[in-house]
């Protein structure tokens, strides 16, 4: 493809969309590449987001509304981008479109899903539940379309899927291609992962089994997720009476993720909100260091401390064990204030994990800051970021980023 009028955007998640629909419908044609097989980034993962606290979909699915009726966007999903070389105004850009194996001759009829006899855990849920070897990201996913997981299908040695497809929409052979870009300007919206719990020996994740993630308690609350909003202990699915918010997990840490992700706390107090809907009894405590709302989320800290949704203690999380016979989790914990040391037992412990950036800088020549996000000023002309890519922030603040990222991209395409 050769169209050096375009502006590439790099990572189809909200700031990504935003970016390239904004510049768009001004009339200019705008690339996105994402790595995942459908678009929407980390926010189609969330049950609820600030400010308004409704669903993803509301906002997302006006999105993917905008750029299936907008002729100048072009989005390839399951693609990286593999080569950057150029300047503003004439950029080439390599990247490689792996296999979905399933083509657009699908309907998404599921049949395929239904004789499918291998599974595979659901990276969407982060494991929670499981889905067949072939399958839809979610429900809502965008685009509407199924792919396979190479790496849990055995191929052509099954092929019960191939055989009940009515539409030859399936394609066991289908081979990675490269596709060669040539583009003005380039925006990197590549936002960010949750950092890995496992990292942290002390906090329990992956031996103290009713020990989550704050990203897993999205999954948890949502409609959709694995267990259709229920809130429940994941080792035998009770429900929960007591939870315990653990702040700052590998955030603020030198040995980990020396930044704040700002919006830690906030989350927190969110999920809380989750509980007293699910059950007004059930009974949230919050361990913090420091507790931080930034700007225009104070009047938002205010109505939770006033409602007594959760209880918040200035402490810092030392250990979390568990209890052989029930599999709670107990809490070790330096009480700053009290200036001695909780022992707490609880149903399940939530750990707020911080943002780390995705991009990491793999052959692209990104300049990246001491926490490996993208520098904001300092690339090379026809270079920018929106979103997470540059610095944690919420989706609002991203969605405000990601708009004036594509005037900069309009202006080094405008330059051209």
């Amino acid at each position: 493809m050769s169209d050096n009028k375009s502006i590439l955007v790099i990572g189809g998640g909200i700031s990504g969309l935003t970016t390239a629909i904004e510049a768009a419908e001004t009339g200019y044609n705008t690339i996105i590449v994402e790595r995942n097989p459908y678009l929407g980034g980390r926010v189609a993962q969330l049950n609820r987001y600030f400010p308004k606290l409704c669903p993803p979909y509301c906002g997302l699915e006006i999105n993917f509304k905008r750029i299936k009726q907008n002729p100048n966007i072009k989005f390839y999903t399951m693609a990286e981008v593999e080569n950057i070389s150029g300047k503003e105004g004439n950029f080439t850009v390599q990247v490689k479109l792996n296999p979905r194996f399933v083509n657009s001759k699908c309907t998404g009829c599921n049949m395929c899903v239904e004789v499918c006899p291998v599974e595979r855990p659901n990276s969407f849920n982060f494991g929670m539940d499981k889905t067949k070897a072939i399958y839809r990201p979610h429900e809502m996913s965008f685009p509407m379309k199924y792919v396979i997981d190479s790496t849990a299908c055995p191929g052509t040695q099954c092929s019960k899927c191939v055989e009940v497809c009515k539409y030859n929409a399936i394609d066991l052979n289908m081979k990675a291609e490269t596709l060669q870009l040539n583009v003005s300007s380039i925006v990197y919206a590549t936002g960010w992962n949750p950092y890995d719990a496992t990292h942290m020996d002390n906090l329990g994740y992956g031996k103290v089994k009713n020990v989550i993630t704050n990203m897993m308690m999205e999954r948890m609350a949502a409609p959709n997720g694995p267990t259709k909003g229920k809130i429940v202990r994941p080792s035998d699915s009770k429900a929960v009476k007591t939870v315990a918010f653990v702040q700052c997990a590998g955030s603020r840490d030198e040995n980990h993720l020396a930044h704040c992700s700002s919006i830690c706390c906030m989350a927190t107090l969110k999920q809380a909100t989750y509980l007293r809907d699910s059950s007004p009894e059930t009974k949230a405590i919050m361990y913090y260091i420091d507790l931080r709302a930034p700007g225009k989320y104070e009047d938002f800290l205010k109505k939770v401390q006033a409602s007594n949704v959760i209880e918040m203690i200035k402490g810092k999380v030392a250990k979390i064990e568990e209890d052989s016979e029930t599999q709670d989790p107990i809490l070790v914990v330096e009480d700053v204030l009290g200036g001695k040391k909780i022992r707490q037992q609880v149903d399940m412990v939530v750990l707020a994990t911080g943002m780390e950036p995705s991009i990491k800088g793999k052959g692209t020549g990104v300049q990246l800051d001491e926490n490996g996000f993208v520098i904001a000023d300092g690339q090379q002309a026809g270079v920018y970021a929106a979103g997470v890519a540059k610095s944690p922030n919420d989706v609002m603040t991203s969605l405000q980023d990601a708009t004036g990222t594509a005037l900069k991209g309009i202006q080094s395409a405008a330059r051209r």
